[in-house]
């Protein structure tokens, strides 16, 4: 009978206690969705100050007029008030479902928390987390975008301007000597608010070939490099020229502008556009590449010299076309052969693409 008594008490004592717990964590389960109620109301009064500071910095660099960044204000404002009062009704209905239904309450909710740099995201199933994740907020979206990046792909047609002759009497075979260009290249709107003139910089690697008609080859002898005749028979005779450079073009052309209230855009897709500038740069290395038969065995010899080639490269250039598509010449006024009896300047004319 005491045994039976006594566990009766011990159960009696278990249950009251289980019971003040569960009371315990209802009352500060509400304390804390009260607590929320107010980080809330912190949280969005922090995310319309941002966004009017935001507003303000538009309005500074004349981006909004006044009447514009006040008109904006005011839906910020409304915005954020209505987000409190949603928001503050859903923490209350929550304290009202755990006041009804105690523990047996069944909740997935959609939480955010933000702070001064980040907003966090998760949900919740029966008061645990079920994931979460964390992005940056208020990162600034650039307003004004001035400034582009292009990659610049380049080939066409390559030969050179002889002193003295015309480009007919060119020792150069046309469809055989060509060049290739590749870059990079930024495209920035010179004027604050219009793009009819952009200046484009960078730099690029120049790929210059040039194959001698007939059976010749290119011959160094001293300061002096000529073409002269080579005692097999080839199947290919050709010099490489290559150049890092860096060009610099004034472009001229019409854009499509577009302004919402987080952007202004010029957009150039689409458009006519031309350009004119130069580039300067240096010789990175020379090489002349021959196949030919000897001995009924076929013989490739690669041989990289200087050629007395120009060490310093500069010239002009110039391109028009449509979108991204264009027409492109460049002439070096530099000569190919440094001290040579009879000057040479390269010339290319091809097909750019800025993409």
């Amino acid at each position: 009978m005491r045994k039976t008594t006594l566990y009766l008490t011990v159960l009696l004592l278990s249950l009251l206690a289980q019971n003040l717990m569960g009371q315990e964590e209802y009352e500060q389960q509400v304390a804390d969705l009260k607590a929320q109620k107010e980080r809330i109301v912190q949280q969005e009064k922090e995310a319309l100050k941002l966004e009017v500071k935001d507003i303000n910095q538009r309005m500074k660099r004349g981006a909004l007029t006044e009447e514009e960044a006040n008109t904006l204000k005011a839906e910020v404002a409304k915005k954020r008030a209505l987000n409190i009062e949603n928001r503050v009704a859903i923490i209350d209905n929550q304290i009202l479902l755990i006041e009804r239904n105690g523990e047996n309450v069944l909740t997935l909710k959609e939480t955010d928390s933000i702070d001064n740099e980040h907003i966090t995201f998760g949900i919740h199933i029966d008061g645990k987390r079920a994931f979460s994740f964390k992005e940056r907020r208020w990162k600034e979206i650039k307003f004004d975008r001035r400034t582009y990046t292009d990659f610049v792909l380049a080939v066409g047609l390559n030969n050179a301007i002889i002193e003295g002759q015309s480009l007919d009497d060119s020792p150069y075979k046309v469809a055989g000597s060509r060049f290739l260009e590749l870059g990079i290249q930024w495209r920035t709107r010179v004027f604050r608010n219009t793009n009819w003139l952009r200046l484009h910089y960078g730099f690029s690697f120049q790929f210059n070939g040039l194959k001698p008609d007939g059976n010749r080859i290119f011959v160094q002898d001293g300061d002096q490099t000529t073409l002269e005749e080579f005692e097999f028979e080839l199947d290919k005779s050709k010099l490489r020229m290559d150049n890092l450079v860096f060009p610099v073009h004034f472009e001229f052309g019409p854009s499509r502008f577009r302004k919402t209230e987080k952007s202004i855009r010029y957009s150039i897709q689409n458009q006519v556009r031309f350009g004119i500038g130069g580039y300067g740069g240096f010789n990175l290395g020379t090489r002349q590449k021959l196949k030919y038969s000897r001995d009924g065995e076929q013989v490739k010899d690669k041989f990289k010299r200087d050629y007395n080639t120009s060490d310093l490269i500069y010239g002009l250039s110039a391109y028009a076309g449509f979108d991204g598509m264009l027409l492109y010449a460049k002439y070096d006024l530099n000569p190919i052969f440094k001290d040579a009896a009879v000057e040479q300047r390269n010339i290319s004319l091809g097909l750019r693409f800025d993409l």
